[in-house]
């Protein structure tokens, strides 16, 4: 098994995980690696594109309908030697 260590660590958390271990009865080590363990076994969820999260918050309240603009013919380009 590796070993990890963890430099500068605040004095408030290390004394909130000595609190946290003993309250679950067992030692600051196995109580950080319980954490470690239970913070890495969940899945974060995977990033879609902006459309899809759009879509998917706006999808309870039901569709828009938008107006299509009717299609004009392309203009010409503007002369800028004039």
């Amino acid at each position: 098994m590796a070993s990890m260590t963890i430099r500068n660590l605040d004095d408030a958390l290390k004394q909130r995980l000595r609190v946290r271990a003993d309250t679950h009865g067992r030692s600051m080590e196995d109580e950080a690696r319980d954490i470690q363990r239970m913070a890495l076994a969940t899945t974060e969820p995977v990033a879609s594109n902006l459309a899809d999260t759009i879509r998917a918050r706006l999808q309870s309240v039901g569709g828009v309908e938008l107006e299509i603009s009717p299609r004009q013919p392309i203009r010409d380009a503007p002369d800028f030697d004039a």
